[in-house]
C-alpha cells in the first residue's frame, strides 16, 4: 500500500515541486494538490490521504487556524511546509504544538545540486509521518506563562551539588513538544541540560527562546565556549554538532561544524558521544520521540563509561524509532512515558545528587 500525500500550498511552482518529489517515491503517491484550506478540506473527504504537506501562510485560511481545525475535527499526520523567517519560525513551532508531526523549509528552487537530499528528507519526513501516533491533545494558548510545572517534583538535596551531575537529551520527530514537556517540569536548581534536536538553522534560536519563555529554567541556542550551569538548558544550533568538553573543573560547550553523522548535523551521537568521554558517570542520558537511530550507539557509550540512561516508550512516543534503536542496543537502563519521565529523572538525580564523581 502507497502512502497516499495530499499537497496544501498557495504557490503553484510549490505544488509542482512537491508533487514532483512524492510522485518520485516509489511507495507515495500524491492523491490531490490545493492551493488553500478551503479546497484542501473538501480534497480531504474525497481522498482520505494517510499524510498531509500544509503551507504556513496562505490565503483564505491560515495555515495554523486549519490545522487546529484540522487537530480537533479529523485528526491526521500533518507534515508543515515552512520558510526560513524568523516568523516562519515563530509558526512553525506553534504549528507543532498544535499537533503537526514535522516541518521540512520550502525548497531553494534555484539551487539543483541540493535537490537530491532535499528529495530524501521530505519523502523520510513524510514516512515518519505517516507511521506517527496521532493523539487528541489539549491545545496550548500561544501566549502561555511560566508553566507551574504540574505535581511537585523531587528537588535536588543540594543545589551546589547538582552542578557536577548533567542532563544529555536527544530527539527528533515529535521531540519538540516532548523537550517542552520534559523542561517545564525541570526546577530551576536542576543540573545543566544538553540537547540536541533535529532542526534546521534558523528555528533552534526561536525554539530556544520559546522555552526560555515558558520553563522555570534558563533556556538558550548554544553559542559555544560557554560554562555548562545549572538551571540552564543548551540547545544544539542547527548549523553544528553540541559537544561537552572539560576545561579544568568546568564543563563547556563546544559547537563543531563537522560532516553530518546519520545524515544529521547536528546529531545526537555526536552529543553523547561527547558526554560519555568527558561526563562518564556525572550524565543521565535521555533519549526522546525521534525516526531513524541517531543517538543508538551514542547512548550505549554513555551507558558503558558509566551514565544512567533513559529512554522513551513506545506508547508516549509520536515516533519511536531512536528510542527503540537506544533500547534495542542495551543503551537505556529504564523505558518510561514521558510524563513519568521528569519526576524519575530527577528522582534518580536527588538519590544520587550527593554521591556525584569529581573528574
Amino acid at each position: 500500500m502507497k502512502i497516499k500525500v495530499l499537497i496544501v500550498d498557495d504557490s503553484a511552482l510549490i505544488r509542482s515541486v512537491m508533487k514532483e518529489i512524492i510522485g518520485s517515491q516509489p511507495d507515495m503517491e500524491v492523491v490531490g494538490v490545493a492551493p488553500d484550506p478551503i479546497i484542501a478540506r473538501d480534497l480531504i473527504k474525497q481522498t482520505n490521504p494517510d499524510v498531509l504537506t500544509l503551507d504556513v501562510e496562505m490565503p483564505r485560511m491560515d495555515g495554523l487556524d486549519f490545522l487546529e481545525k484540522l487537530m480537533r475535527l479529523r485528526p491526521m499526520p500533518v507534515v508543515m511546509v515552512s520558510s526560513l523567517t524568523e516568523r516562519g519560525s515563530e509558526i512553525t513551532l506553534r504549528a507543532l504544538e498544535l499537533g503537526a508531526v514535522d516541518f521540512v523549509t520550502k525548497p531553494k528552487i534555484s539551487i539543483q545540486s541540493g535537490m537530491q537530499e532535499y528529495t530524501d528528507m521530505i519523502a523520510d519526513k513524510i514516512r515518519a509521518a505517516s507511521k506517527a501516533s496521532i493523539r487528541p491533545r489539549a491545545i496550548p494558548h500561544p501566549d502561555a506563562a511560566k508553566a507551574s510545572g504540574g505535581e511537585p517534583l523531587p528537588q535536588m538535596r543540594n543545589p551546589l551539588l547538582s552542578s557536577e551531575k548533567l542532563i544529555i537529551i536527544g530527539a527528533s520527530t515529535g521531540g519538540t513538544e516532548a523537550i517542552k514537556e520534559f523542561l517545564i517540569r525541570m526546577p530551576s536548581d536542576c543540573p545543566g541540560i544538553l540537547i540536541t534536536q533535529h532542526m534546521p538553522e534558523g528555528f533552534t534560536r526561536s525554539f530556544a527562546q520559546r522555552l526560555d519563555n515558558l520553563c522555570k529554567i534558563s533556556v538558550k541556542e548554544a553559542a559555544g565556549n560557554e560554562r555548562v550551569l545549572p538551571g540552564h538548558a543548551y540547545i544544539a544550533p542547527g548549523h553544528s554538532h553540541l559537544k561537552l568538553v572539560r576545561s579544568g573543573a568546568n564543563y563547556m560547550t563546544q559547537l563543531d561544524q563537522g560532516p553530518p553523522v546519520n545524515r544529521h548535523r547536528p546529531s545526537v551521537d555526536v552529543l553523547f558521544n561527547s558526554a560519555a568521554a568527558c561526563a562518564g558517570k556525572n550524565a543521565v542520558g535521555v533519549i526522546l520521540t525521534g525516526m531513524g537511530k541517531d543517538g543508538a550507539l551514542g547512548m550505549l557509550e554513555m551507558r558503558n563509561a558509566g551514565a544512567y540512561n533513559f529512554a522513551q516508550d513506545e506508547a508516549s512516543c509520536v515516533v519511536f524509532g531512536m528510542p527503540r534503536e537506544a533500547i534495542a542496543v542495551g543503551g537505556a537502563h529504564e523505558v518510561l512515558a514521558l510524563q513519568a519521565m521528569p519526576g524519575r529523572v530527577l528522582s534518580y538525580l536527588a538519590e544520587h545528587g550527593s554521591r556525584a564523581l569529581r573528574v
